[in-house]
């Protein structure tokens, strides 16, 4: 376990709150365009954001065990291109070579990169992360260099981490929940990178009693953020995005109504391009079922 965990210590982050600054009014902003849903190859589908029933791995799918190989603990792929169709791992999956493909699988630890200082570039699609039995405190998929679209993350306090560059998550489901003295968050940026793209995915983190926030990205470190129609709900202040270099953009999101501790938004609303965000209220299918108002930025001007 000694190679996994110094993989993976770096990951470890203690966050801290601060009450915002309250931006009076905002100016108007053109209205967000309907979320095109999601339609996978097997026929499983969304009308709207995403949730289990368009994520994770297909139904159908015929999963293959393959045993740890990391001091009996993990499951480490050393092999360049390699591509993991339809296993089942039964914990944490390490990637330690470049352009490693994950597909209609299911993985029941946590997904890292991170060999010492060194990280490796990999995507991950339609593929389950996490189990209800378990709640892990590492993030769920890290650090940098990846790609997922259609992941379902459960079982863990932190969805994705972002510490590099070129990260794109797409069209993916994540419930959090928490262990005592964790600062759970959906997405969280800690010593981010350039290009950084999460679009799409619904983040449910109502169910977590130890906290941050569903979209947590406020490292200064970051270049380049876009945040955009993502379905967020939970969380002390549910969107905080702000400290990034060069471009922010927080577009096109919905927020469940009433659904945070402290208020809905802390950023850096002076520089951030903040358009059609919305207040609304959901069903149990997190089909979104009325627009209660738009969601202004408040936070330092």
């Amino acid at each position: 376990m000694r190679v996994l965990f110094a993989a993976v210590a770096v990951l470890v982050l203690t966050a801290c709150q601060a009450t915002p600054a309250v931006r009076p009014s905002d100016p108007p902003v053109a209205a967000p365009t309907p979320s095109p849903g999601i339609v996978r190859p097997d026929g499983s589908s969304c009308p709207d954001h995403p949730t289990p029933a368009c994520t994770g791995a297909p139904k159908a799918v015929k999963l293959t065990p393959v045993a740890p190989n990391l001091d009996g603990v993990a499951y480490r792929v050393k092999t360049p291109g390699a591509v993991l169709d339809g296993v089942h791992v039964p914990g944490p999956l390490v990637i330690h070579a470049d352009d490693v493909t994950v597909r209609n699988s299911v993985i029941d630890g946590h997904v890292t990169n991170a060999d010492g200082a060194k990280t490796f570039r990999f995507s991950i699609s339609d593929t389950t992360v996490g189990t209800t039995k378990t709640c892990g405190p590492l993030p769920a998929i890290g650090q940098d260099k990846y790609t997922a679209s259609r992941v379902l993350v459960q079982g863990h306090s932190d969805g994705f981490r972002v510490s590099g560059d070129d990260v794109r998550i797409s069209d993916s489901f994540v419930k959090l929940c928490s262990n005592p003295g964790d600062h759970s968050d959906g997405i969280q940026a800690y010593v981010g990178g350039t290009g950084l793209l999460f679009h799409h995915n619904t983040v449910d983190q109502r169910a977590a009693k130890d906290i941050t926030a569903p979209i947590f990205l406020v490292d200064e470190k970051s270049r380049d953020v876009v945040v955009t129609d993502n379905l967020v709900m939970g969380g002390t202040f549910s969107i905080q995005v702000r400290n990034a270099s060069g471009k922010q953009v927080v577009r096109g999101n919905k927020l469940v109504d009433k659904s945070w501790v402290y208020g809905p938004v802390d950023s850096e609303c002076g520089r951030t391009e903040w358009a059609g965000n919305e207040l609304v209220t959901i069903d149990a299918d997190y089909r979104v079922t009325s627009i209660v108002g738009p969601l202004r930025c408040e936070g330092a001007s």
